[in-house]
C-alpha cells in the first residue's frame, strides 16, 4: 500500500508594527508609543517573506504556505490581509503582552513541530524595534540551518540557495533544508492585493491557539523604563570656507 507524499509546507512568521508611513507619537507618560487610532500593518520586511515563500509555491517548489503572528485578538486583521496576497491557511498565536524575541522563537518552534515545514521564512527584522534576533533564535533551537539578510533565494528538493548582503558585498551559501531564511529589502517586490483576493481571504482557515496552549511562557525578561523621542534637531550654521568650519566644530568640542 503505497503512503502519499507529505505536503511540503513553508511557514512565514509576520509581525504587525506601525505603518512605516504613519509618524510614530510617544505617549505622554513616556510609557510606550501611542497605537491609538493608529495605521497597523505587516512588517515591510515580512511582506517581502510573504511574497517569496508565494513564488516559491507558484514555481511547484511547495505545496503550501502558512502564516503565522503572534498578539491579540485584533491581530487577525494583519492575517486576513496576508492570506490576501495569496497564502492558504493562517495560525494566530493569542497574546496581549509584548513578547521578547526569544518567546517568539520559542512559540514559532512549536508551530514548526506541528505544521513540519521544510522552509520558515521571515523578514530580518522588525521595523519597529529591530532586533533582528528572532530567526538566528528560531534556527538556534530548532537546530536547523539559517540563512540571514537574503536578497536570493534558490529551492531544491534537498537545498536552498541563498545569496546574502554582507559588508563585504554580497556572499553564497547553499543550506539543507529544512531551514531557516530571513529576508532584506532587495529579495523582491511584494505583490498588490486585489479587491477579489481580499474577499476570498475572509474564507480561509485561521485558527486562534492560546500561547498558554503551547506551554510557552510569555513573560518579559526586560522592563522599558521609559521612551523618549529623539531630541529635535538643531538648526544648522552656513560657514563660508573650510577655516570657519574646523573653527565652528573646535569652538564645540568636536574636534
Amino acid at each position: 500500500m503505497e503512503t502519499a507524499a507529505a505536503s511540503r509546507k513553508i511557514l512565514v512568521a509576520i509581525k504587525r508594527v506601525v505603518d512605516s508611513n504613519v509618524r510614530i507619537r510617544v505617549k505622554p507618560d513616556g510609557s510606550g508609543v501611542a497605537l491609538e487610532g493608529v495605521k497597523l500593518s505587516i512588517n515591510p520586511f515580512d511582506s517581502i517573506a510573504i511574497e517569496e515563500a508565494l513564488r516559491i509555491k507558484e514555481s511547484g517548489r511547495a505545496d503550501e504556505v502558512v502564516i503565522a503572528t503572534l498578539g491579540p485578538a485584533d491581530c487577525q486583521a494583519t492575517l486576513r490581509n496576508a492570506l490576501a496576497m495569496g497564502a492558504q491557511r493562517a495560525l494566530h498565536v493569542v497574546t496581549d503582552g509584548a513578547l521578547e524575541p526569544l518567546a517568539v522563537a520559542r512559540v514559532l518552534l512549536k508551530l514548526v513541530e506541528r505544521e513540519q515545514p521544510f522552509l520558515v521564512i521571515l523578514g530580518k527584522q522588525a521595523i519597529d524595534d529591530d532586533n533582528n534576533q528572532t530567526g538566528q533564535m528560531l534556527a538556534a533551537l530548532w537546530n536547523r540551518p539559517q540563512a540571514t539578510f537574503a536578497s536570493k533565494l534558490e529551492i531544491t528538493e534537498q537545498t536552498a540557495k541563498v545569496t546574502r548582503e554582507v559588508d563585504a558585498g554580497l556572499e553564497t551559501l547553499e543550506i539543507d533544508l529544512p531551514a531557516v531564511v530571513t529576508t532584506d529589502l532587495r529579495l523582491n517586490e511584494p505583490r498588490f492585493v486585489k479587491l477579489p483576493e481580499i474577499m476570498k481571504a475572509k474564507t480561509k482557515p485561521l485558527a486562534s491557539i492560546p500561547i498558554a496552549e503551547l506551554g510557552v511562557s510569555g513573560a518579559p525578561r526586560a522592563k522599558v523604563v521609559k521612551t523618549e523621542p529623539p531630541p529635535a534637531r538643531q538648526r544648522g550654521i552656513l560657514v563660508k570656507d573650510t577655516n570657519e568650519l574646523f573653527a565652528e566644530l573646535s569652538k564645540r568640542g568636536l574636534v
